[in-house]
């Protein structure tokens, strides 16, 4: 059977609006940061860092914001779906190797390792188990929402760097980035135990 449907301008339209909802435009300025928080961090400047750390910060406010709106206005979509998750991991990974290529110091790079792994690990995970039909048991869980809020203001106040009347920024921001490492550690436990039962089934 033939398919019917035909590319008017009415569903050309209606792809359009999908796409360019609030939400989603909130996320493609959480990806068109990533470079200019890696042109912050070279530059030569005594402002560079503390403006890659805030346009980290403000990138990190984006992704509570476009979730928060998608459900509020009703405007989830495929699209958004997508991108939300992958804007995240890009703009970490991104902040990750920076900071290591400045600091490699094995804390530092150890974190960056457990963390940037981590991500890549669960990801393929959900991706087996939407494939089987059990997406859902991987949903996001609580403590992997306070380990995206420790890691987002680590990584903020890492960038940052400059001391603030004293208080120890980078030094902060690193003790909660190593806490939010350990978080991902001990949520990706319990994303495997959950789907522990449907990896052994033959």
């Amino acid at each position: 059977m033939s398919d019917t449907r035909t590319d008017t301008p009415s569903t050309r339209a209606a792809g359009a609006s999908t796409s360019w909802t609030l939400p989603n435009i909130l996320t493609w300025i959480r990806i068109a940061a990533i470079p200019l928080v890696v042109v912050a961090f070279y530059l030569h400047a005594h402002w560079a860092d503390p403006a890659s750390g805030l346009i980290f910060a403000a990138a990190g406010v984006t992704d509570t914001l476009d979730g928060y709106l998608a459900r509020k206005l009703g405007q989830t979509s495929r699209l958004g779906a997508f991108l939300d998750p992958v804007a995240d991991k890009l703009i970490v990974a991104t902040a990750l190797v920076l900071l290591v290529s400045r600091d490699p110091r094995p804390i530092v790079v150890l974190t960056a390792a457990v963390i940037i792994g981590r991500e890549i690990a669960i990801s393929a995970l959900r991706e087996w188990m939407a494939e089987v039909g059990q997406r859902r048991k991987v949903a996001v869980s609580l403590l992997g929402k306070y380990k995206t809020i420790f890691q987002v203001i680590g990584l903020a106040l890492m960038l940052y760097r400059h001391s603030v009347l004293a208080f120890p920024t980078y030094e902060a921001g690193l003790a909660l980035t190593v806490l939010a490492a350990a978080l991902t550690l001990v949520s990706m436990l319990m994303y495997l135990r959950v789907a522990w039962p449907d990896l052994h089934e033959p």
